[in-house]
């Protein structure tokens, strides 16, 4: 019955939609992971080897700044992060959020969005950043434009959202 954060970083609104679908049926907290320089409709031209999210991509070490902060992640004890899926992985913004915050004890699961790729290794890489002492829940793909009964049948796989 602990409180829930969904933390997500949406660079072309799907994200966003699934995230605020989320926090709606958990009655969550939803916290942008902003970044401190937006990323621009060049930046995010995948055609382009030299566009940033591919060099971001391209470095496992990048960490994009975030210009959002929580002052409070002890308050929660799960935490869903949201996130495109960028060449088989999370963004690195979503590197940065991970290392950022002690998720040390709370419940921790993944979802993406993507129009064609799947999870790859961003499952893998996030529990990574996150350490053994989280709970790791699990992830989930959800295509682009995926509906709110998509949803609803994901979180109904958690303890925690049993009692939403």
């Amino acid at each position: 019955n602990g409180r829930i954060l969904v933390a997500y970083f949406s660079a072309t609104g799907n994200t966003e939609a699934v995230a605020q679908i989320i926090a709606d049926q958990l009655e969550a907290d939803l916290l942008e992971i902003v970044p401190a320089q937006p990323y621009t409709e060049a930046d995010l031209n995948y055609t382009d080897d030299a566009c940033r999210a591919n060099r971001e991509q391209n470095d496992p070490n990048t960490r994009p700044e975030i210009a959002t902060t929580l002052d409070n992640i002890e308050n929660y004890d799960v935490v869903l992060l949201g996130f495109p899926i960028w060449w088989g992985q999370e963004p690195r913004i979503l590197d940065t959020f991970v290392e950022s915050y002690d998720l040390s004890n709370k419940t921790v699961a993944a979802f993406c969005t993507s129009g064609s790729s799947g999870i790859g290794t961003a499952e893998s890489n996030l529990q990574k950043l996150c350490g053994m002492q989280v709970n790791w829940a699990g992830s989930h793909r959800f295509a682009q434009g995926a509906d709110e009964s998509a949803v609803t049948d994901w979180l109904s796989t958690f303890d925690f959202a049993k009692d939403k």
